[in-house]
């Protein structure tokens, strides 16, 4: 059943042993340190798959990661989420690749996967009606913004392309990571993109549809991958991103600014703190 964002318009793995033809005689205790650090991750287990593939195709550039994120760890805080040096999310803060325009892929089209001409004749209040309808019983999440605040959102999509947001979980809290290009947002768990970067599976795509836009609205859809996050855990990520990003909350652009900037004085607790705020 799909779940929407309302706006006033009106596996259990141990790590995989193999065994490295190459190299085996200078594998180091601190490689293997780290590769334990990594495996006593409390969402390890959610993506040991993907990760075993990058370590028996590419053990070598697997191990260099692995040492890489382990150094400026501290094992009990992260299983905690406390206070952690926020230097192990650099690659996050500091992204060696800046968003630039000319890269930004083509957005999704509307039409591909809802037919336009039927609601040509429509309103606003129509076309939400109609949207959510047709996402009823849909496993995705839908949303029907106004124009004025996705202008909003949009301008800090573009001064603010990489943000965290924090995820409740049963052992504490995982930090989810968006990326955005155009109008869509891309969600990766953090631990799948310190160990894949780029090359990191999405759990959570939202696409904001503009051709609508003449009649002041902007529609959304949010596909996820349903073996990392559920219904909920998605519409959590959609709620916080639009509740960050839509400009009215002082603090959150603090934050947003904070992490893009400032990355040095950026704290990742007050994100679980703004988010246990707003839960109370």
């Amino acid at each position: 059943m799909a779940l929407g964002i309302k706006y006033l318009l009106n596996t259990t793995l141990k790590y995989p042993k193999y065994i490295f033809f190459r190299n085996i005689m200078t594998t180091s205790s601190k490689s293997e340190k780290a590769m334990e650090i990594l495996q006593n991750n409390p969402y390890y287990e959610k993506y040991a798959d993907r990760i075993a593939e990058m370590q028996k195709t590419s053990p070598e550039e697997f191990l260099k990661r692995v040492e890489e994120q382990s150094k400026n760890k501290n094992n009990e805080n992260k299983k905690k989420f406390a206070a952690v040096d926020t230097r192990q999310y650099s690659s996050v803060l500091n992204p060696k690749h800046a968003l630039k325009e000319e890269l930004i892929l083509e957005d999704k089209k509307l039409n591909d996967i809802f037919k336009l001409e039927l609601v040509a004749d429509k309103n606003a209040e129509e076309v939400q009606i109609i949207w959510e309808e047709y996402h009823k019983h849909k496993e995705v999440i839908s949303a029907t913004i106004p124009k004025e605040i996705y202008e909003t959102i949009q301008l800090n999509m573009k001064q603010f392309p990489t943000f965290l947001f924090p995820l409740p979980r049963s052992q504490g809290y995982e930090f989810i990571m968006s990326q955005i290009s155009g109008h869509t947002v891309h969600f990766t768990p953090l631990l799948a993109f310190q160990v894949h970067k780029e090359n990191a599976p999405e759990c959570l795509t939202m696409v904001h549809y503009t051709e609508l836009v003449q009649k002041g609205i902007i529609l959304m859809r949010g596909e996820y991958d349903k073996n990392v996050l559920n219904g909920k855990e998605a519409q959590c990520l959609a709620n916080q991103f639009q509740l960050y990003y839509n400009g009215r909350n002082e603090n959150k652009i603090k934050l947003l600014k904070l992490f893009t900037k400032s990355p040095d004085i950026f704290k990742h607790m007050d994100l679980i703190t703004e988010l246990e705020t707003l839960e109370m």
